[in-house]
């Protein structure tokens, strides 16, 4: 394990706090969790980053080899970054890593996600540079960002694993390795809220849309997007392959009113622009003192 990812913190986990019996809204049970930084470790990691892989892509994972995907993410473990709690033999509560989209082209299922995104892209405007980027008769050398964590884990763990592959990109550049990338893709998930299906057939009160647009406002999981959105070339959603039943959305609603609808995410990135992104990120997601 290389020593740089010894970053162990201790972050509150803002999810975790409990009003205190007493009924004060001063009192709270506050967790303190140590996150630890590591390597990505083919060893231990295999089942635990494509776990988190497939909770990316939700549910058109079945459409990808998420276990040759998982393998690549493996083969490069000086790149990139787990982030574990119980140390380093334990499976990570989130990860980052970027794969070289033009070396790996002609992997059979790196050619698919591509092909996957291209057709994504092809179907919203606003992601036409995507679209003309990907359509290239020669791919460009552009590095995708997986990333994903486990939906209780703070974002205060990301800001790190950003900076580290800003670090690790320049030490492979500097080693003469293809990690000089013209753009980077990141990929994540947003989703909307939607009218519920239970609330239709019981004639229950149902939440008032958003006024603007006559719809249900953009909801992201990652709050760090919209940071990202302030540099991307382009960003946008689109809808997954694989159609749900009606009943889907309401199987998400833990505890509220509406059914949720998840979506696929993109941000478009400029090689140039990328680290004035990383270093807006760590300043707006930095713990509170």
């Amino acid at each position: 394990m290389s020593k740089r990812k010894e970053l162990g913190d201790k972050i509150v986990d803002k999810d975790a706090m409990v009003d205190d019996e007493s009924g004060d809204d001063e009192d709270f049970d506050v967790l303190d969790v140590d996150f630890e930084w590591f390597d990505p470790q083919p060893e231990v990691d295999f089942h635990g980053i494509k776990t988190l892989l497939q909770q990316l892509f939700d549910v058109d994972a079945q459409l990808f080899e998420l276990s040759a995907l998982t393998d690549l993410i493996l083969s490069q473990p000086t790149l990139g970054s787990t982030v574990k709690v119980d140390g380093n033999e334990t499976d990570p509560y989130a990860f980052l890593s970027v794969l070289n989209l033009q070396e790996h082209k002609d992997k059979p299922f790196v050619g698919k996600i591509i092909q996957y995104l291209q057709s994504k892209a092809k179907s919203k405007p606003e992601l036409t540079p995507l679209a003309d980027l990907l359509s290239q008769a020669t791919i460009q050398p552009i590095g995708l960002i997986l990333t994903e964590r486990l939906i209780n884990v703070p974002s205060e763990v990301v800001p790190p694993m950003y900076t580290m592959l800003l670090e690790e990109i320049q030490w492979a550049i500097d080693d003469k390795e293809p990690y000089t990338f013209s753009h980077y893709l990141i990929l994540s998930k947003t989703y909307t809220e939607v009218a519920s299906k239970l609330d239709a057939e019981d004639d229950r009160p149902k939440k008032k849309k958003k006024a603007t647009g006559g719809g249900f406002e953009t909801m992201y999981f990652h709050p760090e997007d919209e940071v990202l959105h302030r540099h991307a070339i382009c960003h946008g959603q689109y809808d997954y392959s694989i159609k749900q039943d009606e009943g889907h959305s309401d199987s998400k609603r833990a505890f509220q009113e509406l059914g949720i609808k998840p979506q696929g995410h993109v941000m478009l990135i400029s090689g140039d622009e990328f680290k004035a992104a990383v270093q807006d990120v760590a300043e707006y997601l930095k713990p509170q003192a």
